[in-house]
């Protein structure tokens, strides 16, 4: 008989694997690669640094990828507690894949626009640079779209685990906070931009509230009892 505590371990142990690389490939290598306002700078580094710009998108690739077996994996551990919830949770999530692909396929059109390609060859290189970057500052708010609903699948998330009986219910407070820090983040960029980056540095002191499920998960795993048992 499958149990909490093994479903539990599962999914902290994808949640884990899924959100390493993350930071790497959305933060660390555009901080190495895009120089913001300069469209020729921009377009050198990524000339001269052209695999690790491509290990950035299919890193994100593969986290999205990877999430989607995260999130039914946590379906799986909390559908018993309320299959609604649990379904809203898996959708609210599920509807952030295509704006994640999206932002992916901006970063390959700036690619191609870089590349130099004969057929591109009625355009000055200085047109191509500057529409290349156009393409990685939409990369970054199809990013901000995706980002609100990394949010928002929290709340039904953070309540099945605080209803559940077998997690703690500071976990489910702790993800609902983390949600917080999501929509702060995007909606800063949306409705005031000139205060994005000042906004996101608090926003990301929430966002850490999602952390202490995924090694409670992975550690602990949960109270043993039958998969599917109510609390």
């Amino acid at each position: 008989m499958n149990s909490t505590k093994k479903a539990a371990r599962v999914a902290g142990l994808l949640y884990l694997l899924v959100s390493i690389p993350f930071p790497f490939c959305v933060m660390y290598i555009p901080s190495r690669l895009i120089v913001y306002g300069d469209a020729t700078a921009t377009a050198n580094k990524i000339r001269t640094s052209e695999l690790l710009f491509r290990v950035g998108m299919v890193g994100e690739l593969i986290c999205t990828i990877g999430f989607i077996f995260v999130v039914f994996a946590l379906y799986r551990l909390l559908k018993g507690v309320n299959r609604l919830q649990a379904s809203l949770m898996v959708t609210l999530f599920v509807v952030s894949v295509p704006l994640s692909f999206l932002s992916v396929l901006n970063k390959i059109a700036a690619l191609t626009l870089l590349s130099r390609a004969d057929f591109l060859s009625a355009f000055d290189p200085r047109q191509l640079d500057a529409l290349a970057m156009a393409f990685l500052n939409w990369h970054g708010s199809a990013l901000v779209l995706a980002q609100i609903f990394w949010g928002v699948w929290l709340i039904p998330f953070g309540l099945l685990v605080f209803k559940s009986g077998f997690l703690p219910r500071i976990l489910g407070i702790f993800l609902i906070i983390a949600c917080f820090g999501y929509l702060a983040d995007s909606f800063a960029f949306l409705l005031v931009p000139a205060y994005g980056d000042i906004v996101s540095r608090y926003a990301m002191v929430l966002q850490f509230g999602e952390l202490p499920i995924i090694f409670w998960l992975l550690i602990v795993g949960a109270k043993d009892q039958p998969l599917d048992a109510p609390a």
